[in-house]
């Protein structure tokens, strides 16, 4: 027997995806019987006139092609302009079908004189709808409308007391002074984050301000704050001189400017002084306990302090030999001091971003984060980046529940670090918990508006709230800050997918491919895509052992691949998937009973309702 075609089969599949084989042969067997009542029945012993079996077979003929449509369409993943043809279609044959009804009751009644009136308006609807719907979607297309980054939500209210510390220029004779300009940058944007009532922008939006050509008042607008601070660093050799001026950017005027010098040892007594001048600038007095943070210093070794700020550096850089001359750095500075809390959580975050980064062996590489976390933690229980690392170290293990104990200590103490709350939001939708983030993540909107790393917290707090739409545009916004970063691109496919975009989906993915062929994020995310379009032979050879093994303990990646077994007819691998997940702490109710739609397959299992009742007691009895 000849095999049949390729573009056949998966015609069939489609048809079989979308339930239309089952729809047409209900409406078949079920209008049949409808229609032998009103024709044997109503109209054979109650002499009903015969005209009323034509409404009825059209009115069933309207329906039957309304609902086949709207399967079929809706179900296409070409949306060109983002027409949806089911949108525009079937409101059309429904005014058809009932301009066709009327006319015939209108012969059944005997009134004449009306049915070439009924035509015309309803042509006049139907052409009145196609305009409307037309010029709607013209303004929704990509490109017609602005697409620049935008605050104008956080702008609607400026705080009155609010600033932004610019990176400090580097003008020492060598101009290799960057790393200590961001340090000095860094420090005074931590002092004055303890004051309270004072918006501080924090140092990741800060710093893509260096360099700028925008004005004074145009840095203020974006980022929706009043006072702007400039500052300036000549370093040679031991000797500093620094150089500071606060703005009035609404006003465009200096409130004051300053100069301190001093020797490399005076670094904290300056950072000091500009602090409290920045205060009583501001107009503002400073709590007993401010004075105390801000006077606050992690290392009282100049030397030491300066590996510090070259270790941080280099951590940022996010590479294998930056991580390596970062650890050196830090080594330097311990056997300048000692033992020292916040180096040792330095060596931490440097053994985590190794792990994280796959650099070094994974686990062998998590043990020697979490060794060093702890040491940290030791001498301060409150040091919130040790309570980061081991949240962290916790949440790639798959113990959700840690993981969130840890990293809600750690934005409780630091709420400003978009790396701690992102993580917290992750641990928070893992446990069902989403709305204990989501004071943090609008804080951060406010405090750090140009690191995507905020938009992708937004976008995850969002999407596992069940809204969709409002995920989607923070992951845009996230994306255009930055269309490299695999949070930024991973975060905005997701929502792409769930609101059925898939073009724009596979245009980012074909991309992604380009750069990272094997990323594990970007194989799940294209074997989630396939299985939602009905392509499940695609779909499962993307699920390779080692991507599976992989991505075992990853919460979002649990929940996709059980929404792929279910998309595939993979019952029993579904059910495995989501009861590993209730294992290690994945018990978002929320979201598995009433958010995902892919897992409508399931739902009916008995083994899945059993399960489901499980999560909801993990879930309702959790607490941390």
């Amino acid at each position: 027997m000849r095999e049949r075609p390729a573009h056949f089969r998966t015609f069939l599949t489609k048809l079989r995806k979308r339930h239309i084989i089952e729809t047409f042969a209900g409406f078949i067997a079920g209008g049949w019987l409808f229609l032998e009542f009103i024709d044997r029945i109503l109209i054979a012993h109650y002499e009903l006139n015969k005209k009323w079996l034509d409404v009825s077979f059209i009115t069933l003929l309207g329906a039957l092609l309304c609902i086949i449509l709207w399967r079929w369409f809706s179900g296409t993943e070409k949306r060109p302009g983002n027409v949806k043809v089911e949108v525009l279609v079937v409101p059309l044959i429904v005014l058809a079908t009932l301009a066709i009804d009327i006319n015939l009751v209108y012969a059944i009644a005997g009134i004449s004189g009306l049915r070439l009136l009924t035509g015309i308006i309803a042509l006049c609807l139907g052409i009145a709808w196609v305009i409307f719907k037309s010029l709607q979607w013209a303004a929704q297309v990509p490109g017609m409308r602005e697409r620049e980054f935008s605050l104008s939500k956080l702008a609607e209210i400026k705080p009155e007391k609010s600033i932004v510390v610019l990176p400090f220029a580097d003008i020492s004779p060598q101009k290799d002074q960057e790393y200590f300009c961001d340090g000095m940058t860094e420090e005074i944007i931590t002092d004055l984050s303890h004051v309270h009532n004072l918006l501080v922008i924090s140092r990741s939006s800060a710093m893509t301000f260096k360099g700028t050509k925008k004005t004074i008042p145009e840095i203020a607008r974006t980022v929706n704050v009043r006072y702007v601070l400039e500052g300036s660093v000549r370093k040679a050799d031991n000797h500093l001189r620094i150089a500071t001026q606060l703005i009035d950017a609404e006003k465009d005027v200096h409130l004051w400017a300053d100069k301190y010098s001093g020797t490399l040892d005076d670094v904290f007594d300056i950072q000091d002084k500009v602090s409290h001048a920045i205060v009583a600038g501001l107009k503002m007095r400073l709590a007993p306990d401010e004075e105390r943070k801000i006077a606050g210093r992690p290392l009282a070794s100049a030397p030491a302090y300066d590996c510090y700020l070259r270790a941080k550096q280099e951590i940022a850089r996010w590479t294998e030999p930056a991580l390596d001359r970062a650890l050196r750095h830090l080594e330097s500075a311990l056997e300048m001091v000692g033992d020292n809390a916040v180096l040792f959580a330095g060596v931490a975050l440097v053994y985590l971003t190794y792990a994280m980064g796959v650099f070094r062996t994974v686990e062998e590489t998590l043990l020697k984060a979490e060794e060093w976390a702890k040491k940290a933690l030791q001498m301060d229980a409150e040091l919130a980046p040790g309570h980061y690392v081991l949240g962290t170290i916790a949440y790639m293990r798959g113990d959700m529940r840690q993981a969130f104990i840890r990293t809600k200590h750690a934005v409780s103490i630091s709420p400003d670090d978009p790396d701690a709350v992102l993580w917290f939001v992750h641990a928070a939708i893992s446990v069902g918990k989403a709305s204990a983030s989501r004071p943090f993540v609008e804080q951060l909107l406010q405090s750090d508006p140009l690191n995507c790393m905020t938009h992708v917290a937004s976008a995850v707090q969002n999407f596992y709230e069940g809204q969709f739409k409002a995920a989607l545009e923070a992951g845009r916004v996230a994306y255009e800050l930055d269309p490299e970063g695999i949070f930024s691109r991973g975060w905005y496919v997701v929502p792409l997918i769930w609101n059925r975009r898939f073009k724009e989906a596979w245009d980012i993915l074909d991309r992604w491919r380009n750069d990272m062929p094997g990323h594990a994020w970007l194989l799940g995310m294209t074997s989630v895509l396939h299985a939602i379009q009905g392509k499940k032979a695609e779909s499962q050879a993307l699920l390779t052992e080692q991507l599976l093994a992989e991505l075992w303990n990853d919460t979002v990646a649990i929940w996709d691949f059980a929404d792929v077994y279910a998309l595939n007819g993979e019952t029993e691998e579904a059910l495995k998937w989501l009861e590993h997940g209730l294992d290690i702490g994945c018990i978002n109710y929320p979201f598995l009973s009433q958010f995902d739609p892919h897992l409508e397959n399931i739902r009916g299992e008995e083994r899945f309702k059993k399960l489901m009742k499980r999560v909801k007691y993990e879930w309702e009895h959790f607490e941390a």
